[in-house]
């Protein structure tokens, strides 16, 4: 428990230190979320791994791509259609104009003979039938055309879309999938040394991130390429020279996105790395919101809260604020060459070089060329903030997993319950050693109790049972079996726990004590219920066992809440029983009921007990004194007391004042009601039994 504060005290300094040099880049893979985040070492490597989420879905993204190339085809083809239907039109007016009968040619050395030159040239260069006015109905038939161009070019890119959705949403939840499977893989010291709002931002946040990136970014990113493309070919076909012009956009949009998208990546960086701090610390004010009430800690909180607040709006503003800069600039790059194309084409068009439909499809042609690359510069935003998420994602995917198990052995249906600890030794930090050469036998149905100073390693010793962490030498046995060679599951198949903090999940009361065996039937819920003390206030509540309770169960107290979690450890029925600080939350005249429940929830079976109120574990088979990580003392409550160390002077910091310390172990154990002892069993008349608010508050 030391060692969780101190970690988690590490973060909270280390989140202040936020500005770092741009060339500041430790090669720390495990810092976690909540410290200031790296500059990303491989933009364009978390890019192409973010799309290599598409892999398993290469085929239809591969269909999808082709309908994205068939619309941009039909799309590209529209406008030089709709040039000739302008052929028609304006070949049509100036042809009505001119004498019938006559020869194109005639007319035009005419007019080159009265000086009218420029005409002549443009005369020359359309295709005017003299004396012939508009084909409506080739003109009918072009716009019947761009119109059905238009619309196959719609439906294709809707079904692209559509198909695109889909796709992304499958790949979207195999993410989210994969990070479920990797959480349960971590190791429980990777949630010690990070902000659990981190972690769920990272979790929530950014993957909704990933999937927006996903979904609106690269399902345009195609089309934009295929149709810059597309249009690019086509107007060099059209014309050349205006093509070059067109082509002044492409260099200077990359200036563009050079310069900015460049210094928002790291903005983007700092904002979601500011989500995580802010959200970490949301999480922490509403968990622990009682705790800040208590210590009138409410102003600092909102001063924190403030704090991380404008730093993320600070890191926000800015980076959406340069990011927001990139479109206009684009736009100036774009309404520049549309001016030289204008001007350039109605030079053309008089000197008789292009005709008026050609100058209007390059028009057109140009105006739809800037559209992707400014739908390009605009998706630079989101693909920044998507892959700065996906880096992010990443980290957690890569993080270090608990050593996978070496099955080799399996326990049978129930373990008798020896326990062997065989030169243990454990540190959380291999600097500052923690447990050390550590050896204990435990025998069946032994109840032991572990008691010392925070920090001496009580919870450490019994965490190392669940293999919540893995040792560093040494081996503890359960029933002659190594328990490196079971698999976790197996193992803690066997084992119930109950901590300090009660856990209750949003449901019903017989809900979470079902927890513990989702297969029990309703009347072994009320046994279990009767036998910890829980059937007793349960029937008080207006629905009783179908109450149902918030996740942060508010609606109950403390004390209620951890008879719960002991009466799910009783429903478990375990070969081995560990109580983290079970009875801490309950009031002493409660505690004497619950103690004689869990005599009969430790028969038959291994318990080990860690207890700072030395009152609870007098009757233990034998008691542990730790220190340091170090087993100083060993042996009964009463061979402890007449050894006179370490123990005895705990026991006395508990009792000073009391007249003897027969006295006060007396009154520790005195039925506080008549018939305690039925009680505990659900024999006692209901009248006898203390109402919920006596006992547990």
């Amino acid at each position: 428990m030391a060692r969780r504060k101190q970690a988690k005290n590490e973060v909270s300094v280390d989140t202040e230190e936020f500005e770092l040099p741009d060339d500041f880049a430790p090669d720390l893979d495990d810092w976690s979320g909540s410290q200031p985040t790296r500059k990303a070492k491989n933009f364009w490597g978390s890019a192409k791994r973010l799309i290599g989420l598409l892999a398993p879905e290469k085929v239809l993204f591969g269909f999808v791509t082709l309908l994205v190339i068939g619309s941009v085809v039909l799309t590209v083809i529209a406008p030089k259609v709709l040039g000739q239907a302008m052929d028609v039109i304006f070949n049509g007016i100036l042809g009505a104009q001119l004498p019938a009968g006559a020869k194109k040619e005639d007319i035009v050395a005419s007019l080159r003979a009265q000086g009218e030159t420029q005409f002549a040239d443009m005369l020359q260069g359309s295709n005017a039938i003299p004396g012939q006015g508009i084909d409506f109905e080739k003109l009918g038939w072009l716009i019947l055309v761009v119109l059905a161009l238009y619309l196959v070019a719609s439906f294709l890119m809707w079904l692209q879309g559509y198909l695109l959705n889909g796709l992304v949403m499958r790949v979207v939840y195999n993410l989210r999938k994969s990070i479920e499977e990797k959480i349960n893989r971590l190791p429980l010291s990777y949630f010690d040394s990070r902000q659990r709002g981190d972690v769920l931002s990272r979790v929530t946040n950014d993957v909704d991130n990933i999937q927006q990136a996903l979904q609106q970014a690269f399902s345009q990113l195609v089309q934009s390429v295929l149709t810059i493309i597309g249009i690019g070919a086509m107007m060099f076909w059209v014309s050349w020279q205006l093509g070059l012009i067109a082509l002044l956009a492409l260099p200077l949009s990359g200036v563009v996105v050079a310069i900015v998208g460049v210094r928002a990546q790291k903005l983007f960086k700092a904002q979601w790395k500011r989500t995580g701090d802010l959200n970490g610390h949301i999480e922490e004010s509403f968990t622990g919101h009682e705790l800040i009430r208590v210590f009138n800690r409410d102003t600092e909180m909102t001063e924190l809260f403030d704090e991380r607040n404008e730093g993320l709006y600070d890191a926000s503003f800015k980076a959406q604020a340069l990011s927001g800069a990139m479109m206009p600039a684009m736009q100036f790059v774009q309404y520049l060459t549309y001016v030289l194309i204008a001007v350039v084409g109605a030079l053309r068009v008089t000197a008789g070089q292009m005709t008026l439909g050609d100058v209007t499809a390059f028009i057109q042609y140009s105006r739809e060329f800037a559209q992707p690359i400014g739908e390009v510069a605009g998706m630079a935003n989101m693909l920044q903030s998507g892959v700065a998420s996906a880096e992010r994602t990443f980290e957690l995917l890569d993080a270090d997993e608990q050593e996978p198990d070496t099955v080799s052995e399996k326990l049978g249906d129930r373990a008798t319950g020896l326990v062997e600890f065989d030169s243990v030794a454990f540190s959380y930090d291999p600097e500052t050693p923690l447990i050390e050469d550590l050896s204990l036998k435990v025998l069946p149905g032994q109840t032991v109790a572990i008691v010392g100073p925070t920090g001496a390693g009580k919870t450490t010793l019994v965490n190392l049972i669940m293999r919540f962490y893995e040792l560093q030498g040494g081996k503890i046995m359960l029933d002659g079996v190594d328990i490196t060679h079971l698999s976790r599951a197996d193992l803690r198949g066997h084992v119930g726990m109950v901590l300090q903090d009660a856990w209750l999940f949003g449901g019903t009361i017989r809900e979470n004590i079902r927890y513990g065996r989702l297969d029990a039937t309703d009347e072994e819920v009320t046994e279990a219920a009767k036998a910890t003390m829980v059937d007793r206030f349960v029937r008080q509540l207006p629905e009783g066992y179908d109450t149902v309770i918030e996740e942060n169960a508010s609606s109950l107290s403390a004390g209620e809440r951890q008879l719960l979690t002991i009466a799910r450890a009783f429903i478990a029925n375990p070969s081995l029983l560990i109580l983290d600080e079970a009875t801490s939350s309950v009031d002493t005249r409660t505690e004497v009921l619950v103690q004689q429940a869990m005599r009969a929830l430790r028969a038959d079976r291994t318990s080990f007990v860690i207890a700072h109120r030395l009152s609870t574990i007098r009757d233990a088979d034998a008691i542990l004194m730790m220190e340091s990580g170090r087993i100083v003392e060993q042996g009964s409550h009463e061979e402890l007391l007449a050894r006179r160390g370490a123990y005895y002077d705990l026991y006395q910091s508990q009792f000073k004042g009391a007249a003897t310390e027969e006295e006060a172990a007396d009154a520790a154990f005195e039925p506080a009601v008549p018939g305690a002892a039925q009680v505990a069993s659900g024999d006692a008349p209901s009248a006898e039994a203390p109402n919920s608010e006596q006992a547990t508050e």
